[in-house]
């Protein structure tokens, strides 16, 4: 894992930045200045649950699974982040404590941005703070999509979910590779591994989707679509 300066990122990462365009020249250029990047290794933690926040992170490149851990050294699989999101929002605007943790799926690149900056920009830039509003709105209305999902979807339109969440909101096509391994697939649909592998080999039966170990093809997204809106 290496450390380097926020220089780096001073062209086209930083632009990926949610509110980007509503930063006043010397606003964006104290973040550069107070803001390094942060190199991960597939399966390396990034920040840990229960550890104190201090940092805005924004994901420059790569995949980063938001986990919680619970007992007997279990965890659950909340969601996945893409290259061009903030993570540990909830946590850093909600408390001092990060109630979740995260880990790169892949190799990954973080840009870190003080916390204290980050909060003096809010003050002073309302639209860039609205933004930023809007996304902490969209992840806490994730959660709880998920969660009535969890709740009131059979099987297969969680499965369906499942599908649908790595093709359009990871990978934007009908074809990809699961980045997780079965077990936290399972946990992103709300089941157990033997009832995900079922299920998905029941997809597979029916021709809805063609498997081949960790690669995916969606043969009828008319169908998938259909299920997850069901339920």
């Amino acid at each position: 894992m290496g450390l380097q300066t926020g220089s780096d990122y001073s062209g086209n990462g930083l632009k990926k930045f949610p509110g980007y365009n509503l930063l006043k020249d010397h606003e964006s250029q104290l973040i550069l200045n107070q803001s390094n990047i942060v190199r991960y290794r597939k399966g390396d933690v990034i920040f840990k649950q229960n550890t104190r926040t201090s940092h805005i992170m924004f994901i420059l490149s790569g995949l980063v699974k938001i986990y919680k851990e619970a007992r007997n050294d279990r965890s659950i699989t909340l969601t996945l982040a893409t290259e061009g999101n903030l993570i540990g929002l909830l946590s850093v605007f909600g408390g001092d404590i990060h109630e979740y943790s995260a880990s790169s799926v892949e190799e990954a690149e973080i840009v870190f941005i003080d916390y204290f900056v980050f909060r003096q920009i809010i003050h002073e830039n309302g639209q860039f703070a609205e933004v930023i509003i809007k996304t902490l709105s969209r992840d806490g209305l994730f959660i709880f999509e998920k969660l009535l999902n969890h709740s009131h979807k059979q099987l297969p339109g969680r499965i369906a979910d499942v599908l649908l969440f790595f093709s359009e909101k990871i990978y934007h096509n009908h074809v990809f590779s699961f980045p997780l391994a079965r077990r936290e697939l399972a946990e992103i649909a709300g089941t157990t591994k033997e009832s995900f592998i079922r299920t998905l080999t029941e997809f597979r039966n029916d021709k809805i989707v063609s498997l081949d170990g960790k690669r995916v093809e969606i043969l009828s997204m008319d169908i998938v679509k259909t299920l997850s809106r069901l339920g």
